[in-house]
């Protein structure tokens, strides 16, 4: 286990550019401010590509460059989440990675689902669960993201789909979930935007779970996510 702190000064307030910001605040130790000590992991590989940071006394939240279908910790209390569509069925992007890996059992699954209305069993923002055959976790818990130019208050829905993933996944003992981005694929939901909810979101449930982990094949999407796990951080919180 490696322990940095970064210090930031309590007036600093970041610019339109959050890589910046969060690399000056790594870098500005000499500032005297009041320090946020992280602590830092490797998950095998390069260190740079994973970190690990502390939200309770009993919760880290992880962020990782890597294939969230090769993800899992006990494979009992597990689950990845599938950013899906609202049909369930299998699609592009880590969508349809999730269902090759998982095997025909995960389609077959979600075909039980009961639709809530023609060809919809997922409705944007909100989550199901199924078992995850093939997979190494117990669990796939699917959830529908926004279309960024398409739906109105992307945001809400945004924040409802992380929201509703994190509450299925409590009412099913779930203590370990891995997140993809969603709706940062092919829905175009922007990298910062998207990675300051998800982070926040997941803030609101520390403590309910072990790890939270975020696992992002994308080197530009890891930067993102990391860059606002600084930033969330970095806020002042209530006793």
């Amino acid at each position: 286990m490696q322990t940095m702190r970064a210090i930031c000064a309590p007036t600093y307030r970041p610019d339109k550019n959050l890589r910046n910001w969060s690399q000056n605040c790594r870098q500005n130790s000499a500032l005297g401010a009041s320090p946020v000590t992280l602590s830092m992991a490797s998950y095998g590989g390069d260190e740079g590509n994973n970190k690990a940071f502390k939200t309770s006394s009993s919760s880290s939240l992880k962020i990782q460059r890597g294939d969230i279908t090769k993800w899992s910790f006990n494979g009992t209390s597990d689950a990845i989440v599938n950013a899906a569509n609202e049909q369930m069925l299998g699609g592009m992007g880590v969508d349809g990675a999730i269902h090759r890996a998982a095997g025909p059992e995960l389609r077959a699954a979600c075909y039980t689902v009961p639709e809530v209305s023609r060809g919809i069993r997922c409705p944007k923002g909100e989550a199901r669960i199924t078992p995850a055959f093939q997979l190494a976790v117990s669990n796939v818990i699917h959830t529908v993201g926004p279309i960024y130019n398409v739906d109105n208050h992307p945001e809400v829905i945004l924040r409802n789909a992380y929201r509703n993933c994190l509450k299925l996944a409590k009412e099913n003992n779930i203590e370990y979930i891995a997140f993809p981005a969603i709706s940062c694929g092919v829905y175009g939901y922007p990298y910062d935007e998207a990675a300051a909810i998800a982070m926040s979101t997941v803030m609101e449930s520390a403590g309910d779970f072990k790890e939270v982990h975020f696992v992002l094949f994308e080197d530009h999407v890891f930067n993102a996510w990391l860059d606002n796990a600084w930033l969330e951080k970095a806020k002042p919180r209530k006793d």
